[in-house]
């Protein structure tokens, strides 16, 4: 009896390659759809928490001052300044693209403000979120985080 080697090759075909190739690129299109927008989504959490932070200045300063600062004269540099200010500091915009907006309005003994912030995560459709209005004149290309009092 003759013993005969069987050689065998190792290796993966090209079959094999392509087929692993084509999983990875699948996965990639999931994925880096979801890494791109999560530093959008976490500036945007930011500029929510800033407003809302805000808002809760602007209570305890009319509980302090039986009014709002008016948004003209004042504006949101009243909490910060006196003798004993609300805030240390207000908050900025992550990217300082545009300011968080505060307007003050009196009439017929109501006063409301509105407090409102450009929003870059189109998809965000959270709980005071509205679509820029073009009447406004608004900064804002993709949806706006508003907080009203009233």
């Amino acid at each position: 009896m003759s013993r005969q080697k069987v050689m065998r090759q190792s290796g993966f075909t090209l079959l094999e390659l392509l087929i692993v190739i084509v999983i990875i690129g699948i996965l990639a299109l999931l994925i880096l759809p979801n890494l791109t927008s999560a530093p959008k989504k976490a500036r945007d959490t930011k500029r929510k928490t800033d407003i809302v932070a805000i808002e809760k200045g602007l209570e305890e300063y009319l509980l302090n001052n039986n009014a709002y600062p008016d948004s003209v004269t004042a504006g949101l540099a009243a909490l910060t300044g006196g003798t004993a200010p609300i805030m240390k500091t207000i908050p900025t915009d992550p990217k300082n693209v545009a300011p968080y907006v505060y307007t003050y309005v009196t009439a017929n003994g109501d006063t409301t403000y509105t407090l409102s912030a450009c929003l870059e995560n189109s998809n965000d459709s959270g709980t005071d979120v509205i679509l820029p209005a073009v009447s406004n004149n608004s900064a804002c290309t993709t949806k706006v985080f508003q907080v009203i009092n009233g």
